[in-house]
C-alpha cells in the first residue's frame, strides 16, 4: 500500500498539489506551473518525502480532475501513475467533508489526495494507449465536431433560405446530402437569389454542375434546374431579396469551409484508423467502415487491460443496464452516464448492419418482437457488438457472422454472449 497520495488542482495557469500521508495529514504542498520546471519542481517534492531508499516517487500516485493535458502527459511520461477522478465525482466527496461544500484550490488538492487514501481501490489509474490509437483518438473527435459544424451551418443556410429562396431547397432535396452537395453550393454561389437564378441559362447552369464535378446526366440536371428555377412563386421585395442573397453568400462561405474541413479530416482519420494494426479486426465487422471503425477505436483504445470483460465494455460504452433497487422497489433502465461519444456511434453501427448481417437482423427483430422500443433494441444490439468485438480484440480474431450467430436467429448463445 503507498504511504503518500498526491492531488493535484488543476488549472489553466498555477496548480496547486497537496500530498497526505496514510493519516491524512497533509505533509506537502506546492504550487506549480504547467512546464518543464513545473514537472521537475513536482518530481523532486514527490522524491523528497521520505529518505528511506526503499521509498520512490512512483509509489506516489498522483489524483487529477482531467485525463488529457500536457501535465497529465508529462507525468505518465515520467512513470508517476495518474488517476483522473471526475469533477462531478469530486464535488460529492466535497459534501462529505463539509456541508457548505466551501471550495478552494488548495483544500481541492488535498480532497483529491484524500480520495485516493480511502477508496484509492475504486479508481483507476489512466490507460496505456499507443501513438497510433491516441492520433486515432484526436482525428475521429475532431472528424465528429468537424462533421458536427457543417451540418450546423447547413441547417443555417437551409432555414435561411426557407424565407426567400424556397426553390434552392427543392432544387437538391431529392438528391442525397442536399445543400451540402458541392454542385448545390456551386450554383448557389452563382446566383444567390431568385431572380438571379431565374436568369441562368441551361449552359451555365451545365458549367457550373460541370466545374463542381459532375459528369453524368449534366444537361438533364441542368434543364430541371432551370425549370425549378423560373417557377412562379412568392418573392421577398426587390432591395430585402439582394440583401438576403448577400446574407448567403456570406453563409456559403462557412458551409464550403466547414465542408472542406469534414473532408479533410474523414480523410485524415481514415488513414490513421487504417495503419491502426486492429484496424482489420474493426473492418470485419458487418457495418464497420473506416469513420465508423475509427470512432469506436478512438474511444476504446488499445489498451489490452483496459476492460478486464465485455460487460465494463458494455457499461462504459452506455449498452449495458442499469439497476436502481432500493427497499422493495427496483428498476432497470438505460445508462446516461457514459462515453457519449462511444455511445452516438454505437446507434449508427447498429442501425447500419441491420440490412448487412442477418445475425443481426434477427436479434434486433427478437427484441422488438419482445417489447423493446426501436432506441432500446438498438441498443441491446449495440451490446452485443461490443460482446463479439470485445472477445475479437482480446483474441485477434476475425468477425465470423456463423460463429457470432451459430443458429442465424440472434440468439444469447454466440461468441461474447
Amino acid at each position: 500500500m503507498a504511504r503518500y497520495f498526491c492531488g493535484i488542482d488543476w488549472s489553466e495557469g498555477l496548480n496547486d498539489v497537496a500530498v497526505v500521508d496514510r493519516t491524512g495529514e497533509v505533509v506537502a504542498t506546492a504550487r506549480i506551473e504547467e512546464s518543464p520546471q513545473g514537472v521537475k519542481e513536482l518530481l523532486q517534492l514527490l522524491r523528497g518525502l521520505n529518505r528511506s531508499h526503499r521509498h520512490s516517487r512512483k509509489q506516489v500516485p498522483i489524483a487529477i480532475e482531467t485525463n488529457r493535458g500536457l501535465l497529465v502527459g508529462a507525468l505518465r511520461a515520467s512513470g508517476q501513475e495518474v488517476v483522473a477522478i471526475t469533477p462531478s465525482v469530486v464535488a460529492r466527496y466535497r459534501g462529505r467533508l463539509n456541508p457548505t461544500r466551501k471550495k478552494s484550490d488548495r483544500t481541492d488538492a488535498a480532497l483529491l489526495a484524500n480520495i485516493l487514501r480511502t477508496d484509492g481501490a475504486l479508481h483507476r489509474g489512466l490507460f496505456t494507449n499507443s501513438d497510433g490509437a491516441a492520433a486515432v483518438t484526436v482525428l475521429a473527435r475532431a472528424q465528429l465536431r468537424a462533421v458536427r459544424t457543417r451540418d450546423y451551418h447547413r441547417n443555417q443556410m437551409r432555414s435561411h433560405l426557407r424565407e426567400y429562396f424556397p426553390a434552392a431547397l427543392e432544387a437538391w432535396s431529392g438528391l442525397p446530402h442536399g445543400l451540402l452537395r458541392a454542385e448545390a453550393r456551386a450554383v448557389l454561389a452563382l446566383a444567390p437569389t431568385p431572380e438571379q437564378a431565374a436568369a441562368l441559362s441551361k449552359r451555365k447552369i451545365a458549367d457550373a454542375l460541370e466545374a463542381a464535378g459532375r459528369f453524368r446526366l449534366v444537361d438533364d440536371h441542368a434543364e430541371r434546374l432551370r425549370v425549378i428555377f423560373r417557377e412562379n412563386r412568392l418573392r421577398q421585395p426587390a432591395r430585402v431579396e439582394e440583401a438576403m442573397g448577400q446574407q448567403t453568400l456570406a453563409a456559403l462561405a462557412l458551409l464550403d469551409q466547414a465542408c472542406r474541413s469534414a473532408d479533410a479530416l474523414t480523410e485524415q482519420t481514415s488513414a490513421a484508423f487504417l495503419a491502426h494494426p486492429h484496424a482489420g479486426i474493426y473492418r470485419s465487422f458487418p457495418g464497420c467502415g473506416p469513420v465508423i471503425g475509427a470512432r469506436l477505436l478512438g474511444e476504446i483504445g488499445d489498451d489490452p487491460d483496459r476492460f478486464a470483460t465485455a460487460k465494463g465494455l458494455r457499461a462504459y460504452a452506455g449498452a449495458a443496464p442499469l439497476t436502481w433497487a432500493s427497499g422493495s422497489s427496483s428498476s432497470v433502465t438505460y445508462r446516461r452516464i457514459a462515453n457519449q461519444n462511444l455511445k452516438a456511434v454505437g446507434y449508427v453501427w447498429a442501425f447500419t448492419t441491420l440490412t448487412r448481417s442477418p445475425g443481426c437482423r434477427a436479434h434486433y427483430d427478437r427484441r422488438r418482437n419482445a417489447g423493446d422500443l426501436y432506441r432500446a433494441a438498438l441498443r441491446n444490439l449495440f451490446g452485443r457488438l461490443l460482446s463479439t468485438l470485445h472477445y475479437c480484440l482480446r483474441t485477434g480474431e476475425h468477425y465470423q457472422e456463423q460463429k457470432a450467430y451459430p443458429h442465424g436467429h440472434g440468439g444469447e448463445d454466440s461468441v461474447g454472449g
